[in-house]
């Protein structure tokens, strides 16, 4: 199974899931979550900007071609809306998995479920733990339920 984790990129809930799906058969990508290398990414690549907002453009295009292969090659997509920043890429992420067909899980706590209602409404399972998203993982490949 192929699994692409979205959003949220300053806590380490990615390595919980990798780590709790050990011996499953899992493969995992991600966008890249170093921050600065993320946004510099076009500029890196393609040349300076004086203007912050073509700055900004480049390396969103850039990331565009790496974030819709992983969506588009995905079986399931999980995507975290974490406490602290506001992500709206993350939510565009859901919203592209979910016209894709996706199967989709959102991950996030119990403070945003208000503010993601409709992203929650598209998902198959919405959880607050990664380790929830692991127990998905483990039932809908093996039928095991948690211990």
């Amino acid at each position: 199974m192929k699994v692409y984790l979205s959003g949220e990129i300053h806590t380490d809930w990615r390595e919980q899931i990798i780590t709790g799906a050990e011996g499953l058969d899992v493969t995992f990508t991600a966008p890249v979550t170093d921050h600065a290398a993320s946004d510099d990414c076009g500029v890196a690549i393609l040349g300076g900007e004086d203007d912050k907002f073509w700055h900004d453009r480049k390396g969103a295009q850039i990331n565009a071609i790496r974030t819709r292969k992983a969506i588009a090659e995905a079986d399931v997509v999980v995507v975290r809306f974490g406490e602290q920043y506001k992500q709206w890429n993350a939510a565009f992420d859901a919203g592209y998995a979910a016209a894709l067909g996706k199967s989709l899980i959102i991950l996030h706590g119990a403070d945003h479920a208000h503010a993601l209602k409709e992203v929650d409404a598209a998902a198959l399972a919405v959880a607050s733990e990664p380790k929830q998203v692991v127990e998905i993982l483990r039932y809908v490949l093996t039928g095991q339920l948690p211990a």
